[in-house]
């Protein structure tokens, strides 16, 4: 089964990372009204894809998601833009 890691934009332009086995049921649940969405997310609806990357086992996705919560936004928004250049040098 494969699982996602993922980076979503919110409303007022805040980034949020997270991990699924189901991308678009996520991202679902984060825009609908129920409980299974994030905490974090509920004022920031709707939210939209911007970055996801594909891997075969839950403990790499998850490495990657706690690695990418901890960069600067300007990071973030690079490794979306896929501007690798900045990545190396942020």
């Amino acid at each position: 089964m494969p699982y996602y890691f993922y980076i979503v934009r919110c409303s007022d332009n805040s980034l949020y990372c997270g991990m699924t086995s189901d991308l678009e049921k996520r991202i679902n649940e984060h825009n609908s009204q129920t409980s299974k969405g994030a905490k974090y997310l509920r004022a920031k609806k709707p939210v939209k894809l911007a970055y996801s990357e594909k891997y075969n086992n839950i403990k790499t996705a998850m490495r990657r998601e706690w690695q990418v919560k901890k960069w600067t936004k300007t990071k973030k928004e690079a490794l979306i833009k896929g501007d690798l250049e900045l990545l190396k040098k942020l």
